[in-house]
């Protein structure tokens, strides 16, 4: 006999992806309109929030007896919730490991424990090979991972945490301990020329990655990774998410451009 909450929505993509993983999408009655994964999630959930708001009188219709969202960014959201008389959980998890506890924690709420222990090692082991795999790599690239380019973003934890997972090393170790993208900002490109970045990451966010356009930044000529072509995108979906999506996809992305560019070195 299952039990738990029956009516959950989720205030972000990942509680969904999780969700529909253990095979209780059933309990889902609302999502983010930023959630593509699972695709199918779109076409069959209402979409009542975004990420720094929400429709709360539409939620309220959806009466759910349990919302999930993330971070302190959704602090109000959740408040106003609350108030409501909701029971809302917002969870802060930021990197590799929290992700997989994550799951976890989740399953054990709505009542899918065994499933979801399941699920978060199958996750863990799949990270765990990546790890094992990049450590026979015979060098490893300096990596600039980019989270919006106006102003310059540098990548958060969990980011940082699976580059360095798929064999390279990110060259602002410093600001991916920052949560917030405010802290991560870079008041100019000397900075990051000066640590002469062997491969850049782009995922900006929600819009298109343009590798010409900062192949043509002032003083980037001769960065190695514009030099040598290495500058590609990582879809936000798969990399932006503190969800299974980073362990699975995003980590296996990072580590293909990282282990051909160590490979042509060998």
């Amino acid at each position: 006999m299952s039990f738990g909450p029956r009516r959950i929505v989720c205030l972000t993509e990942e509680p969904t992806e999780v969700l529909y993983a253990l095979g209780e999408q059933d309990r889902i009655v609302g999502i983010s309109g930023f959630t593509v994964r699972p695709p199918r999630a779109r076409k069959e959930k209402p979409k009542v929030s975004a990420f720094t708001s929400a429709k709360v009188g539409e939620i309220l219709k959806l009466q759910p007896d349990f919302v999930v969202g993330f971070s302190d960014i959704q602090a109000d959201i959740a408040a106003e919730l609350i108030r409501q008389g909701v029971e809302v959980w917002i969870s802060n998890h930021r990197s590799v490991a929290d992700i997989v506890d994550y799951v976890r924690r989740l399953g054990a709420l709505v009542g899918a424990a065994d499933r979801a222990n399941a699920y978060a090692d199958a996750l863990q082991a799949g990270v765990d090979a990546v790890a094992e795999a990049s450590a026979r790599l015979p060098c490893r690239p300096k990596v600039y991972f980019e989270e919006w380019d106006e102003p310059r973003i540098s990548g958060i934890r969990w980011v940082a945490e699976l580059v360095r997972i798929a064999g390279g090393d990110d060259i602002f170790p410093e600001l991916a301990a920052q949560s917030l993208a405010k802290y991560r900002i870079l008041a100019d490109d000397d900075e990051i020329i000066a640590r002469a970045p062997d491969i850049v990451f782009g995922s900006w966010c929600g819009k298109k990655f343009q590798p010409g356009k900062v192949a043509a930044r002032a003083g980037w000529a001769g960065v190695p990774a514009v030099r040598d072509g290495e500058l590609h995108e990582i879809k936000s979906p798969i990399i932006l998410q503190p969800g299974p999506a980073a362990l699975t996809d995003g980590v296996a992305e990072l580590a293909r451009h990282i282990h051909r560019w160590a490979a042509a070195r060998s």
